[in-house]
């Protein structure tokens, strides 16, 4: 989810820093509140200028209503559904998702995270929201499944590719060699990875797939953005994939946000705006961003194959 007003960047905070999932060490249950209290008073003044700077709000919302509301005009052509949505830390909320679907008369809930790869961070922390609230307002009798990762799904990597290939149109002329292919993937707390998290490796199994299958003749890279707190996370950093490429006398970037599906702060501002300004700073020439995956008509029939699946299967 992201903050859909300026007033509502530091309450959308909080609800982030009080994920224990997020903030988590010895004694955190008696600290987090205060602590999610203190970080999102502090870090609102900076976020909220980022978000005044891609137009006041986050994108997400409206973009994930329009990707469910496409699968359910796929998923109508098979059987009768109805695709809510239910955001982690801002409305609509997990909770107000679940009392709308109370009100209606359905035989199965199939959870479909929008997080193709699997981390606790994301995809964990997500369903243990959905059991929290279900457990809370007395959702039960409902047979639910839950679809956890599709990091490998052929229509998900062909999705990536054409988005990459719409970009790639633009440094027409140059030399595929002279180009460099960056994805850039949201870290994760190298904690999570050492106690045995999947999100790396499914990451770079995606960016194994989108480059066998788009075929370029360019030189790529992988690296991580979105760094929070003191603990050491997943490198190299995207600004220092970028200082590196720089260096080396690189000219050409072309930066894939690899396992974001929708545009929102961290590819509009974080990528866009603030490694954009870093980049021709440090001498790039031309840096083109892949938008997001959005309402990708492959990206649709990846997450409508994978319901389709789900129901034939009688899982």
């Amino acid at each position: 989810g992201g903050p859909d007003s300026l007033k509502a960047v530091e309450p959308f905070l909080y609800n982030l820093f009080c994920d224990p999932d997020i903030i988590n060490f010895p004694g955190a249950f008696l600290a987090r509140k205060p602590l999610a209290k203190l970080i999102s008073v502090r870090r609102s003044k900076k976020v909220v200028e980022n978000y005044r700077a891609i137009g006041g709000k986050s994108p997400i919302s409206e973009l994930t209503r329009a990707q469910a509301a496409a699968l359910g005009r796929v998923l109508n052509e098979e059987f009768p559904a109805t695709v809510f949505v239910a955001m982690r830390y801002w409305h609509p909320l997990t909770e107000e998702t679940i009392a709308r679907l109370q009100e209606g008369n359905y035989r199965k809930i199939i959870l479909l995270p929008l997080y193709p790869q699997y981390s606790k961070a994301t995809t964990v922390s997500s369903l243990k929201e959905w059991e929290r609230q279900a457990k809370r307002l007395g959702l039960a009798g409902i047979p639910t499944e839950t679809i956890c990762s599709y990091q490998n799904h052929p229509l998900y990597i062909e999705a990536i590719v054409e988005n990459i290939d719409l970009v790639y149109e633009r440094f027409r002329g140059t030399d595929p060699a002279a180009i460099d292919l960056v994805f850039s993937a949201h870290g994760t707390p190298m904690s999570l990875v050492n106690a045995g998290d999947p999100y790396k490796s499914q990451i770079e199994e995606t960016v194994r797939l989108v480059l066998e299958k788009g075929r370029w003749q360019s030189p790529h890279v992988l690296c991580y953005q979105s760094k929070v707190g003191p603990m050491q996370w997943l490198r190299p950093s995207l600004t220092e994939t970028i200082g590196d490429l720089a260096a080396r006398g690189r000219k050409n970037l072309l930066v894939v946000p690899v396992a974001f599906v929708t545009d929102h702060v961290e590819t509009l501002h974080e990528i866009n705006i603030e490694a954009r300004k870093e980049a021709l700073h440090r001498g790039i020439r031309r840096f083109e961003l892949m938008p997001g995956l959005n309402s990708s008509p492959k990206f649709i029939a990846c997450l409508r194959d994978l319901v389709v699946e789900n129901v034939m299967s009688g899982a």
